[in-house]
């Protein structure tokens, strides 16, 4: 599997029930992105862009929230003057799944 095959997949609805992976096989896909950072649980991914201005952070949250949005798979994100940080984690699995790392390859894709 390469960032592109990440970054054109689709997201899996959650169904319950779902295993989060291991904090060994979130650090495998780690491989596959740049950029972004594993939390110390490996529970979650996030990452921050950083802008001159107010104007383009808006535009990353909104791009970040239409991505979640068409995916069915939703991030936490903050963002003000300058940056915004997008984080995802799969809350029905209380950990990472696949669909966090298709996201996040995705909305490097459209960032590119």
């Amino acid at each position: 599997m390469n960032d592109n095959d990440l970054a054109t997949g689709t997201c899996e609805p959650c169904q319950g029930g779902i295993a989060p992976l291991s904090l060994d096989e979130a650090r495998v896909m780690m491989d596959q992105l740049s950029g972004w950072t594993l939390s110390h649980t490996g529970k979650e991914i996030s990452r921050r862009f950083e802008f001159k201005g107010f104007a383009k952070a808006v535009e990353m949250a909104n791009l970040a929230a239409w991505l979640g949005n068409k995916q069915g798979h939703h991030p936490d994100i903050a963002f003000g003057w300058g940056y915004c940080t997008v984080t995802f984690t799969t809350h029905e699995a209380k950990g990472l799944t696949r669909n966090d790392f298709i996201c996040a390859a995705r909305l490097d894709a459209l960032t590119a």
